[in-house]
């Protein structure tokens, strides 16, 4: 007997669980697009390529299929800010996006997008946010 035959409600929350959590990256990019709209020319600097906080994995992370879509979709400069890797995934270096340190990218760009909560970020001082437009997606820049 299947699992789900056996436990259909349960069954049922983690399918939507699954539908809730695959939607979210569009939601990033959508409220990405929308903020380069109001912009002329701009850079949108990526914090965090990785899977999860403070690793370097990159496998299955929707932070990087994040920032390729930004790259390729959007008609902006887009930096990556990664600092658990020594240098960009090919794939992001063909798109033209600039692997960037975090002073550099909270300097140049005018949408700071917050994928990964890496330690390094919870300690941006909220000073450096000021006039910029800010995309938190782990509330901690809020």
């Amino acid at each position: 007997m299947l699992a789900s035959a056996s436990a259909p409600d349960e069954a049922r929350l983690i399918a939507t669980a699954r539908q809730v959590n695959e939607s979210k990256p569009e939601l990033v990019i959508s409220k990405i697009k929308r903020a380069t709209e109001k912009l002329k020319a701009p850079t949108v600097a990526c914090f965090g390529l990785a899977f999860k906080a403070d690793i370097d994995d990159l496998r299955t992370s929707p932070a990087l299929m994040i920032t390729e879509r930004v790259a390729r979709d959007l008609d902006c400069k887009v930096l990556a800010v990664e600092p658990n890797i020594d240098g960009l995934p090919d794939n992001l270096k063909e798109l033209g996006v600039e692997f960037s340190s975090m002073s550099n990218a909270l300097e140049q760009a005018d949408i700071l997008v917050l994928l990964v909560d890496h330690k390094p970020f919870k300690r941006v001082p909220t000073g450096k946010l000021a006039e910029k437009i800010v995309i938190d997606t782990r509330g901690i820049w809020a």
